[in-house]
């Protein structure tokens, strides 16, 4: 390689940083593509923002009070069933399966009821003519068609599956089941498919013969699921015991008639709770007074039975006393058993609620057993009569505690109120809450920005290409003209490939030096021509080979115009189209392609036969000829080094166009015979490796390329400072 293939410069560490005026220009120079993007995607979002079926919203208010008793005067009996709960444990009631299923059969939730589209903006469009306020559950009512259901059973087979029902006449139906007939009947009464276990009571009818409803009734968990995921419960502030119960739906009759259902299903229940708990001590209390009530007639009975033996009535003062003591002690001991047997079914050992009781028992039995001591030192006369009294008062005194106990509990199941209370029914909100409208088309500008601008970066991370004469420079490659690309070049191709397939001829391909001799293009190639002039003074010969690393570069294209401006000057000059595969040089003349270099080469030609004279004086060319079986062989015959010896003879400079180095091996083999070698590049879209590439390639094979030519430089505003403005006015 020559020193103008220099060793790359070290890495830097600066390059890897990120140039923010880079990115910024990148981004302008496709500013169309991504305001095009952007209108794109902000264009669905509008549409989707205004075909998009509403969402309406419900909203219920509840309080969870304090739980009190039913009546003031029986405060010890309801205490027991007065905790209070928190308010996530009261959401986690509202939501349950209990509450929401019977809120569900309640409305009849499970059973929709839809008309079959009858047009085709229905069928496209069902979100843009479906009347929202007339969609409520088991039912259809608009302008054309009725249908209400009052009954529906299906067997678990045909749960979630699509029904057909058609209107055969002014009161009668049909059910279908895709093409099998399930039931026949009338509005107003019950149709039955006993074999299928399936029955059918539509409360109105009225719609044109010949209508489409469809029918289908969820499974119990698919309704759950639907309904719970609609629902939303949260507490107003903290610990307020106000829960906001809000619904949301398509349908404003729908959302406020289930709301109010689930509302009212978790008030009742609530009652039913609490009477429940009541209904459960009631039973206590009545498996307990028999028993009592037998205690107590035996005891009377030994008693009196004692008295008739010992002849004993009375009993002292002090006995009395004691007696009444021990009695009163007893019968609290075992109210509180009562209670703590009660208390025992709603909490654990451990509740504050169980150890109250715990310690006053233990403290009454501590005071019992001291009283029994005192008892001990009495006669043993006055013992018996008084333990045997001590039983009879004791049941007598227990059975009447039960007795109370059982009309308080009794009074309180009467009088049982729930702690939930419906503040506020439910009322749907006069706007939807979706889709917003305003947020949907901002977020959509902003999305189809962002996509945008990624899809920018993106493509601009995995383009290699070539964008400034810097990048070749930086690694060593000398650059020896910057080529910016011409506007009448791409309205001249443009033009000429329309011509091609109009006519599917060869039709001459105009030259822009020619047509347009001052475009900033044919500057540049002049200012090339100026390089090449002191480039050329150390030089072997007069041959210039032109090579690329792949093909549509702008080979050709350089070629042409520049053999064009050489022989501008004067000088003659040789253009010899040496791609013996593909080559495209008598486009650009309208000349016969069929006698050229593969006749010299194979010897059917001389050179003088091959060469045609042009319209510009002092310029002829030589193109590629037939193809030939054996380019790369023809190529390495003598005849291609004496027809080139003959050449430089007679011509001042010879231009040759050669393949590209990557793809076939021509361009090695012609650049052996080429005092000056120039590889042309092209810009965004060879790579600098593929560059490195076919130097390394043409160096393998001893030939010395002195530079690069940057062809079709597109001036954008990452690039807009790299390199100079080829217009002078």
């Amino acid at each position: 390689m020559s020193d103008a293939n220099t060793p790359r410069r070290p890495h830097s560490t600066a390059e890897d940083e990120i140039d923010l005026a880079q990115l910024v220009a990148t981004l302008w120079d496709s500013k169309w593509l991504i305001a095009a993007i952007t209108a794109v995607v902000t264009a669905l979002g509008v549409l989707y923002a205004l075909l998009a079926t509403p969402v309406y919203q419900a909203d219920a208010l509840l309080q969870v009070e304090k739980k009190q008793g039913a009546m003031p005067l029986f405060g010890d009996a309801s205490d027991l069933f007065m905790a209070d709960s928190s308010a996530q444990t009261e959401i986690e009631i509202a939501r349950s399966r209990m509450v929401l299923t019977q809120a569900i059969e309640q409305v009849q939730a499970n059973v929709q009821v839809r008309p079959q589209p009858r047009s085709l903006k229905e069928r496209w469009l069902p979100g843009l003519f479906a009347d929202s306020n007339r969609l409520p559950f088991a039912g259809w009512s608009d302008g054309e068609a009725t249908l209400w259901v009052d009954e529906l059973l299906v067997p678990s087979t045909y749960l979630d599956t699509p029904l057909t029902l058609t209107v055969t006449g002014p009161n009668s139906y049909t059910l279908h089941h895709e093409n099998t007939l399930l039931l026949e009947g009338e509005a107003g009464s019950t149709a039955n498919n006993n074999q299928l276990a399936l029955s059918l009571k539509v409360k109105q009818l009225e719609a044109p013969e010949g209508l489409a409803f469809t029918l289908s009734k969820r499974s119990p968990i698919k309704a759950l699921q639907s309904t719970r995921s609609a629902l939303n419960i949260s507490e107003s502030g903290k610990q307020t015991g106000i829960l906001r119960f809000t619904y949301t739906g398509t349908n404003r009759e729908s959302i406020a008639t289930i709301l109010d259902a689930i509302a009212t299903s978790y008030f009742v229940q609530n009652i039913q709770r609490r009477a429940e708990e009541a209904e459960k001590s009631l039973e206590f209390l009545q498996e307990q007074m028999p028993e009592i009530r037998k205690q107590l007639s035996q005891a009377e009975e030994k008693l009196s039975a004692h008295r008739l033996k010992s002849e004993s009535v009375d009993l002292s003062m002090e006995a009395q006393a004691l007696l009444t003591q021990i009695v009163q002690i007893e019968a609290k001991i075992n109210d509180l058993a009562i209670r703590e047997s009660e208390v025992a079914a709603l909490y654990t050992r451990e509740h504050p609620t169980s150890k109250t009781i715990q310690r006053q028992r233990h403290s009454l039995v501590k005071e019992k057993e001291r009283l029994q001591k005192e008892v001990q030192n009495m006669p043993e006369t006055q013992q018996e009569i008084l333990r045997l009294t001590r039983d009879v008062e004791l049941n007598q005194e227990i059975y009447l505690q039960l007795q109370n106990r059982d009309q308080e509990l009794r009074i309180l199941k009467a009088g049982t109120v729930g702690n939930v209370r419906i503040i506020d029914n439910a009322q749907v909100q006069p706007n939807p809450i979706k889709p917003k409208r305003s947020l949907i088309v901002l977020i959509s500008g902003l999305l189809g920005g962002m996509l945008s601008v990624g899809l920018v970066l993106l493509r601009a991370m995995f383009n290699r290409g070539i964008h400034s004469p810097s990048e070749l420079e930086q690694e060593g490659i000398a650059v020896y003209a910057s080529l910016p690309a011409s506007e009448h070049a791409k309205q001249q191709d443009a033009r000429w490939e329309r011509q091609q397939r109009r006519r599917n001829g060869n039709t001459p391909r105009e030259v822009l030096a020619l047509t347009h001799p001052a475009d900033i293009t044919v500057e540049a190639l002049r200012s090339l021509r100026t390089s090449l002039h002191f480039a050329m003074m150390d030089a072997r010969n007069n041959i210039i080979a032109f090579s690329g690393p792949a093909p549509s570069v702008g080979k050709t294209f350089v070629c042409t115009n520049l053999a064009v401006v050489l022989a501008q000057t004067g000088q003659k000059v040789l253009l010899l189209d040496a791609d013996l595969r593909r080559g495209r040089l008598h486009n650009s003349f309208s000349m016969d392609a069929s006698v050229g270099l593969s006749g010299v080469l194979s010897g059917r030609h001389s050179l003088a036969e091959a060469t045609h004279s042009t319209k510009v004086e002092g310029l002829n060319v030589v193109f590629r000829g037939t193809v030939p079986p054996n380019p790369s062989e023809l190529l390495m015959h003598q005849r291609f080094e004496e027809l080139l010896a003959e050449a430089q003879s007679q011509y001042d400079i010879i231009i040759i166009d050669t393949p590209p180095i990557l793809a076939v091996t021509d361009a090695a083999i012609i650049g052996q015979h080429a005092g000056t070698n120039l590889l042309v590049t092209r810009f965004g879209q060879s790579s600098l490796k593929e560059v490195e590439q076919a130097l390394m390639r043409f160096e393998r094979n001893n030939v010395v390329v002195k530079g690069t030519v940057l062809n079709a430089i597109e001036q954008t505003a990452s690039n807009a400072y790299e390199y100079y403005q080829y217009e002078y006015k």
